[in-house]
């Protein structure tokens, strides 16, 4: 895979450039680092998108870094083209950005500035938001939409969750009532949900921190969907927390500090994101530690099923 990353970093001008290669999942991404500064290259997994969702999702973020929102900035090849095709392989290229992770920068940190980091991280969503909302599209924009199809559908984009091999008879039913009960809520309360452009992976290791400003990575699966899935996929991974409630209501209090939203689903959104991690695992369960993230996927998908089916909001 090293040879592929130096044949595609060739198609920027990048020969001889150093290559580091970082993460393999959906992408196998490498840093770049010559003369004229750091990069990120990904070479996609063939067959995992269609060419021009790839090609939407980076005008997307091109749009986002003209409106100011701090993203990786798609770099043009040497063919003055976004995205190359080398040996069968799509790849992109985009700018570096430095600085630590939000997950590392909670590490050690007191209740009161985490805190503030999550009210900035609402503030910096609403922005986004707003950005997306603003930028005019252009006609063959093409992204997956999280939808009530995508999400309780016959074919969720993350797979059919209350089918998962390792479920037992209890749980299988807890997520097949969870799912007709959504299906049916969603269809009540879609008219008042804002929806849009959404990153629909807003987890702390894709936001980052640095010189005091809060940028955003890996918009790989982001697409059309409902906002409030954004702030539920921020808090579904700090439900365990102690200061858990305090967290929620920073975020809530930075987002609404610039939009408007309605917050009374955020518990069906918690639910909702949560039975996708189940559905997104099945088809990982032979990788190194899938097993073990599976279980939690379960365990957590169980805990808000019951929560929300016990706690229905009114309509």
């Amino acid at each position: 895979m090293m040879d592929l990353a130096k044949a595609a970093a060739a198609e920027w001008g990048l020969d001889g450039a150093r290559l580091q290669f970082i993460a393999g999942r959906e992408n196998q991404v490498y840093r770049v680092t010559d003369a004229s500064g750091d990069y990120a290259l990904r070479i996609k997994r063939p067959g995992y998108r269609e060419r021009i969702e790839l090609e939407s999702e980076l005008m997307w973020m091109a749009a986002l870094d003209r409106a100011g929102i701090l993203v990786p900035r798609p770099v043009p090849s040497l063919g003055g083209r976004l995205l190359e095709r080398v040996d069968g392989h799509l790849v992109d290229l985009l700018t570096w950005l430095p600085g630590q992770t939000l997950g590392t920068l909670m590490t050690g940190c007191s209740d009161a500035d985490a805190q503030v980091l999550f009210q900035h991280l609402g503030r910096d969503m609403a922005l986004f938001h707003a950005a997306s909302d603003a930028w005019v599209k252009p006609a063959e924009f093409s992204r997956a939409a999280w939808d009530a199809e995508g999400l309780v559908g016959e074919a969720p984009l993350w797979g059919r969750f209350w089918a998962h091999p390792g479920l037992s008879a209890e749980d299988t039913a807890l997520f097949e009532a969870f799912r007709t009960r959504a299906a049916q809520d969603l269809r009540q309360m879609d008219a008042g949900l804002d929806r849009g452009l959404i990153h629909a992976d807003l987890v702390r290791e894709n936001v980052l921190i640095s010189d005091g400003r809060m940028g955003i990575l890996d918009f790989d699966d982001g697409g059309w969907g409902y906002r409030v899935f954004d702030l539920a996929t921020t808090l579904l991974k700090l439900l365990d927390l102690p200061h858990f409630s305090q967290l929620k209501q920073a975020l809530l209090q930075g987002y609404l500090s610039v939009r408007s939203i309605d917050t009374r689903s955020l518990d069906l959104f918690l639910a909702l994101r949560a039975v996708t991690y189940v559905g997104w695992v099945v088809p990982r369960l032979g990788e190194e530690g899938a097993r073990e993230r599976s279980h939690r996927y379960v365990a957590t998908a169980r805990h808000v099923c019951q929560r929300y089916l016990s706690n229905p909001p009114e309509h």
